[in-house]
């Protein structure tokens, strides 16, 4: 989780100093950097070529647990108010639903259902880390694009609409990267219900 957070500071403005001018016009300049912050990099992340070369595989990263952050806002929230599943019967905070349900023994399932989404979307972007650890295969790929939906022929058609598309899309991210943490964290303090 403070991995997430920390990638989200990415996109923000600050006043580290960035010795590289090529790569970083091109980092000032991407998708999720936005008013009223611009760039911001207070911890100095990227504050060296070789951290700057990881820019892609931070926002992929971000991009990938922005929308898995935004899922489960969502299904906290949901899950609380609409919970058709074992009768009805469970009504307690979603931060402590989970044990309370014989959601348990279905978890290998979860996992292995996870597990194949993981494979299905990193395997195509990551290297293999036995030839080198955490890069992308093909730097000029999308960040985020799953091939899905069209990403690289909407970037051709009209990269100013993309672009505004994936920054939206970033910024949602990190907004439910810090909701869901609040959230849970709310539930584990007041040991209550959100809503």
């Amino acid at each position: 989780m403070l991995f997430s957070i920390a990638t989200a500071a990415l996109g923000f403005q600050g006043a580290a100093p960035m010795r590289s001018s090529g790569v970083t016009m091109a980092i000032r300049d991407s998708a999720g950097i936005t008013a009223p912050f611009g760039y911001f990099d207070p911890v100095g992340l990227m504050s060296n070529d070789e951290q700057q070369k990881d820019f892609a595989r931070y926002q992929e990263v971000e991009i990938k647990h922005g929308r898995l952050a935004m899922l489960a806002a969502a299904g906290f929230l949901v899950g609380e108010q609409f919970h058709p599943l074992f009768g009805g019967e469970v009504n307690n905070p979603s931060a402590f639903a989970f044990q309370q349900t014989p959601l348990q023994t279905f978890w290998p399932a979860v996992v292995a259902f996870i597990g194949a989404i993981e494979i299905a979307t990193s395997v195509p972007t990551f290297q293999d880390p036995s030839i080198e650890t955490f890069k992308m295969k093909d730097p000029s790929r999308i960040p985020g694009d799953m091939g899905l939906f069209g990403g690289k022929d909407k970037m051709k058609s009209n990269p100013a609409a993309f672009k505004a598309t994936q920054s939206k899309e970033i910024n949602n991210g990190r907004l439910a990267m810090l909701a869901i943490a609040g959230m849970v964290a709310q539930e584990l303090v007041t040991g209550t219900k959100l809503f």
